[in-house]
């Protein structure tokens, strides 16, 4: 091998350990983010844990039971369900920097044009995100509570427990309750059957929603992301709108519980979505036509025939 071919190696391979070299600044600045979001929301995972378990206190209340309660059966349980909300939440925290750090490290290739075109998505999806989130949260999660915690005689302990109280205490003297403890009545048939939520069950349902919801509320940023490039039309989403009708009702039954209510309350979200998906698609197509034409570079389908017609008579 020549000096000089070995000089054109060295040359060509620069290049590839400056991007791996910026790819590990990235990484190790992400990593870092990541790490302190998870502290920051370590501090606060307490509140974080009561708020999304909120849907399952109003549902227990609203069932009769004056005093909701989970229990957690294992030592480390809890203390493994805080870090599971620190994680979730403190990449929600740290996802403006983890962003941030990938648009530094795919701008430097991408056109002006690009630029423009990518940025509003990167801003768009965590907002998107979010709204889903607070979607789940707040309509979906609490449906479906009702639906599961319905079967269940969710009152049935506590409610006897209250009443037994309440019972000795009017047999007390002034108004002092008498020393025999309150007793769970005792029952002639059957077995008593209530809910004792565990912990970490009762997030798991609660996350898989926000997440799936969130997830569902990207699909107009991906859609017109595509669109922008080329890689779906207005038009073709439309003629699929049938097949995309069946597949948003198999998400439905997969997602949402067995709840008439919850699955079609997904279903008009995600078909809304999907809509509203293809008139952005719309606007994307409209502006592309709109530049192409003020350049001179759009030709419509009858103007292309035409031409090739002239082309064929020439010849002939």
């Amino acid at each position: 091998m020549s000096h000089a071919d070995h000089d054109e190696i060295e040359d060509s391979s620069a290049p590839l350990i400056e991007h791996l070299a910026e790819l590990r600044t990235r990484l190790i600045r992400s990593v870092i983010a990541f790490i302190i979001g998870i502290c920051l929301a370590f501090t606060v995972a307490e509140p974080i844990l009561q708020f999304l378990l909120g849907p399952i206190e109003e549902t227990l209340r609203s069932l009769g039971d004056p005093s909701p309660t989970m229990q957690y059966t294992s030592p480390q349980e809890y203390l493994f369900t805080l870090f599971r909300i620190s994680m979730v939440f403190g990449f929600g925290l740290a996802f403006p920097v983890i962003s941030y750090q990938l648009w530094r490290f795919v701008a430097p290739g991408l056109y002006k044009s690009e630029k423009g075109a990518f940025l509003p998505f990167l801003v768009a999806s965590p907002v998107m995100f979010l709204l889903g989130a607070s979607f789940a949260h707040f309509v979906v999660t609490p449906l479906a509570m009702a639906f599961f915690l319905g079967f269940a005689d969710v009152s049935s302990i506590f409610a006897n427990l209250l009443s037994t109280a309440a019972d000795r205490v009017s047999d007390g003297v002034a108004g002092v309750p008498s020393a025999e403890p309150a007793m769970v009545p005792e029952t002639t048939e059957g077995i008593r059957i209530t809910f004792f939520g565990k912990v970490n069950e009762s997030l798991d349902i609660t996350l898989k929603f926000i997440i799936a919801f969130g997830l569902c509320f990207q699909l107009p940023v991906l859609l017109t992301l595509m669109g922008k490039a080329g890689l779906v039309s207005a038009a073709g989403l439309g003629s699929v709108r049938k097949y995309a009708v069946v597949a948003i009702l198999v998400l439905a039954a997969l997602v949402t519980p067995p709840d008439v209510t919850t699955q079609v309350i997904l279903f008009t979200v995600v078909y809304g979505l999907y809509e509203i998906s293809i008139f952005l698609v719309r606007m994307v197509e409209r502006k592309r036509e709109k530049e192409l034409r003020a350049q001179g570079l759009w030709f419509d389908e009858d103007e292309e025939d035409a031409a090739e017609d002239g082309e064929g008579k020439e010849k002939t």
